[in-house]
C-alpha cells in the first residue's frame, strides 16, 4: 500500500499520537505484514468488519477502493456483500452495494480500453490460465504466418507463469499499447511496462505478464514462427508475489 498520511493530515496538530498510530503503525506496519496475511485477505476482513459494525461512510469507500486495488474482483465483492447481508444486516449491505457499484464502475463497462485496436471479447478460452479477467482481439487471419493479438487485462489481472517452446525459432514479442503493466522472467526482477515498451521473450523462457493492480493494461502479442512450437502453462503468480511487487513499485 502507498504511505498513509490521512491521520497526520487530519489530526497531526490535534492528536499527533493518534495520527502516528493510524498512519505509521496500522497502515505502515500491520498492513505491510503480507507474508502473514496477503493484502487481498486483509481487505476482505476489513470490509467485513466495517459493514458488520454498520460503518458505511467514507472509510468504507476508501477500503472498497483498496480492496479493488488489492485484487478483489467485482464478482468476489458482490458475493462477499451478499454473504454479509445475512450476518451484518440487509440495510447495511444495501448501503455497501451502492458504494461498491461506484468503485467497480469501470469493471462493469470495459469498453474504451484496449488502445487503438479495441478490447475484443472476453478471453474465455484461456481464462483458466489467468488470475482476473482478460480480453482478446486477434488481429490477423487464421492462415497468416504471424499471429498478432491485442490482449487487455483488467486491473490486477495477470497470466500464469508459462513457457513458449520451439525446436527452433519461436518465442513472443510484446508491444505495450495502453495503461501500465508488468513483465517478469523467471529469476529476474520484474519490469514495469508502459505504452511503447517492447519485450522480446525467447523460446524456453519461463515468464508472466499482466496489469498493474490499479490500472487497465493492453499489449500486442506477436507469436514468432518456429518449428514444433507449443505453450506450456505453469503455476499461477501467487497473490503474495504479485502484491509485494505491486506495493514495492507503487506510484
Amino acid at each position: 500500500m502507498q504511505k498513509q498520511t490521512a491521520g497526520h493530515d487530519a489530526l497531526g496538530q490535534f492528536a499527533p499520537e493518534f495520527a502516528h498510530l493510524n498512519d505509521d503503525i496500522l497502515f505502515g506496519e500491520v498492513w505491510s505484514r503480507q507474508s502473514r496475511l496477503p493484502l487481498k485477505l486483509r481487505s476482505l476482513a476489513t470490509v467485513s468488519a466495517l459493514i458488520g459494525k454498520g460503518i458505511t461512510d467514507s472509510s468504507l469507500t476508501y477500503h472498497l477502493n483498496e480492496a479493488r486495488k488489492n485484487g478483489v474482483t467485482r464478482e468476489e465483492m458482490a458475493e462477499l456483500l451478499t454473504h454479509l447481508a445475512f450476518y451484518a444486516g440487509w440495510p447495511d449491505a444495501w448501503a455497501a452495494f451502492r458504494q461498491a457499484k461506484e468503485v467497480y464502475a469501470d469493471d462493469q463497462n470495459p469498453e474504451g480500453h484496449g488502445g487503438l485496436f479495441g478490447i475484443g471479447e472476453p478471453n474465455e478460452a484461456y481464462a483458466q490460465y489467468f488470475t482476473g479477467r482478460s480480453y482478446l482481439k486477434v488481429l490477423t487471419g487464421k492462415d497468416d504466418p504471424l499471429t498478432i493479438s491485442n490482449v487487455t487485462f483488467e486491473p490486477g489481472c495477470r497470466n500464469h507463469w508459462h513457457i513458449h517452446h520451439a525446436a527452433s525459432g519461436g518465442g513472443q514479442v510484446l508491444i505495450c499499447v495502453e495503461g501500465r503493466g508488468w513483465y517478469q522472467q523467471w529469476g529476474q526482477e520484474a519490469r514495469e511496462l508502459l505504452p511503447g515498451d517492447i519485450i522480446e521473450i525467447p523460446a524456453g523462457a519461463k515468464h508472466w505478464h499482466g496489469a498493474a493492480r490499479d490500472c487497465w493494461f493492453s499489449h500486442l502479442a506477436f507469436e514468432i514462427p518456429g518449428l514444433k512450437t507449443s505453450n506450456e502453462w505453469l503455476e499461477p503468480v501467487t497473490a503474495e508475489q504479485y502484491f509485494q511487487l505491486a506495493s514495492s513499485h507503487a506510484v
